[in-house]
């Protein structure tokens, strides 16, 4: 039988859409999430694959290196995704956070001293943002972080990578994070809390100020970002003005941000905006209802 060059098109067509489906029926990950260290940027760590007698296998404890102490160091997400948090009490992880990533692989974080949520709590992360702090609450010994990256079916990956680096079982490498390096470490959502999704947002120079709204209870809240002089307090600042009402303004030098400003507005038109430096952004009333 001879195919026509239609027929030959629509068989490329299907064998283009139906090849990624059939990798993902097999487990395979189209769109492989990449991982970054989960500790603040240029902080060195020792991950331990260590083998046999570590539960479950794969598993990453990291620990100290050199002269950083790794108690109370803040846990940084290691990829986007959703954020869950735990308490296992004083058995097992403690203390702990699944992220489960837009592929359907997760990664856990446990035996935490802190957590940026109560346990049975849940939020959206970006690479890089804050989920708590290390410990050494529920079967732990001493104070480290117990890391796992598991796969879409829920196995723990025995050959993680993390920034570039992967550690296999049995081994032990020294990894440098490059986590929020040269980005700023606080993303709008983690500003306003749990809850609230940005609906509108515009660029400034040094910085971006966004609109973001809670469905839950009809508060919309404001946060201007920076992107230069990270942690270096500068004039930064972010408003919102009910139509009707008065504003409310937060301004002042700051670090990383200005905000969150949360005002009810369910059923309202808004004005909002914010500044960095001497660029600013006033929105006109809208997003109204």
């Amino acid at each position: 039988m001879t195919l026509s060059f239609a027929t030959l098109g629509l068989l490329v067509t299907l064998t283009a859409v139906l090849l990624p489906q059939a990798a993902s029926a097999q487990g395979i990950s189209v769109l492989a999430v990449s991982h970054k260290s989960p500790f603040n940027c240029g902080k060195s760590f020792y991950a331990n694959n260590w083998s046999p007698g570590h539960s479950p296998s794969g598993a990453i404890d990291w620990q100290n290196y050199g002269g950083d102490d790794i108690n109370g160091e803040t846990v940084r997400a290691t990829a986007s995704g959703t954020a869950y948090f735990n308490d296992a009490g004083s058995t097992s992880y403690g203390k702990w956070v699944e992220v489960r990533h837009s592929d359907g692989t997760s990664t856990r974080y446990a035996h935490l001293a802190t957590m940026v949520r109560a346990a049975g709590g849940s939020m959206s992360v970006s690479q890089g943002t804050t989920i708590g702090t290390v410990g050494s609450t529920g079967g732990s010994t001493a104070p480290h972080l117990h890391y796992e990256q598991r796969t879409s079916t829920g196995a723990v990956d025995t050959s993680p990578t993390v920034d570039g680096v992967t550690v296999s079982l049995g081994e032990k490498k020294a990894i440098t994070s490059t986590n929020t390096c040269g980005g700023n470490p606080y993303t709008p959502e983690e500003a306003c809390g749990g809850g609230y999704t940005v609906i509108d947002s515009a660029a400034l120079t040094g910085g971006r100020t966004y609109l973001l709204y809670n469905s839950g209870n009809g508060y919309n809240c404001v946060v201007t970002m920076k992107t230069t002089n990270l942690g270096s307090p500068s004039p930064v600042s972010a408003f919102l003005e009910p139509q009707g009402e008065s504003r409310t303004t937060d301004s002042g030098s700051y670090g990383y941000y200005a905000g969150p400003v949360r005002r009810a507005a369910s059923g309202q038109c808004v004005r909002w905006g914010g500044s960095v430096g001497t660029s600013s952004y006033t929105s006109p009333f809208e997003h109204c209802g």
